[in-house]
């Protein structure tokens, strides 16, 4: 059972670590430019501020610190799209599997074919499929 859940991990780091390069691939490759035309070319990372005495200054370059928050929001954007697609894809598989239903012949309310006892209104439908130390 460990074997296998360390498996499992395992796979997931390397197609995590994969799923990262697409992803980053994506950001610098389509999205960053789309925000540098909106932006008219700024380039982000460039921006900084001198700190300190003239011939030794401390450099704190808050462009990158941008540049980074820009990219995480992106980067979370793009995950939470793809998650919701294919969250939504896997719902339509479960809807299409969904059991055939009938109407409870008591309250009317729809229930699986399969079902012995309603779950709403707790009446026995079939009294031949409830077993003898259940009645």
């Amino acid at each position: 059972m460990t074997r296998g859940n360390a498996m499992d991990l395992a796979v997931a780091v390397v197609i995590g670590a994969a799923f990262t390069a697409i992803v980053n691939s994506l950001v610098g490759d389509l999205v960053t430019p789309l925000i540098s035309l909106i932006t008219f070319n700024t380039d982000f990372s460039s921006l900084s501020v001198m700190v300190g005495p003239s011939d030794n200054p401390a450099v704190f370059y808050y462009g990158r610190l941008i540049q980074a928050i820009i990219n995480f929001f992106v980067i979370a954007l793009v995950i939470f799209f793809i998650i919701k697609g294919t969250n939504k894809v896997a719902r339509k598989q479960v809807l299409n599997k969904t059991a055939p239903t009938m109407p409870c012949s008591y309250c009317g309310t729809n229930i699986p074919e399969t079902a012995v006892r309603c779950p709403n209104c707790t009446t026995i439908l079939d009294l031949s499929k409830v077993p003898e130390d259940v009645r």
